[in-house]
């Protein structure tokens, strides 16, 4: 009996066979688990509140863009004047006071 416990000790398939599609498949359902948890994590991240669900909703996506084109149309976009950022290199607030000076 000692015999054959000493033969399978010697025997590479169990030695190191094994162990080694126990961790494939116990690191698969390890992996599968810590993945779901992640999607679980996401989908409760993406919920929306109900008002913005309300403005995203298809159907009354019509309704939206109306009452946006209603808003946009007392505008007057023909007067405008185009103003320049201020560049990486200059000091934002100083640009900015020589814009409203102007």
């Amino acid at each position: 009996m000692w015999r054959k416990i000493a033969g399978l000790q010697k025997n590479k398939t169990i030695k190191y066979g094994i162990p080694m599609v126990l961790l494939v498949v116990g690191g698969s359902f390890g992996l599968r688990e810590f993945t779901q948890i992640r999607y679980d994590e996401q989908k409760i991240k993406k919920k929306l509140d109900p008002a913005l669900e309300a403005r995203v909703n298809v159907q009354n996506q019509s309704v939206i863009l109306n009452e946006e084109y209603e808003k946009l149309k007392g505008l007057n976009i023909d007067d405008w004047k185009n103003i320049r950022g201020p560049r990486p290199w200059e000091d934002s607030r100083v640009y900015q006071e020589q814009q409203r000076t102007q």
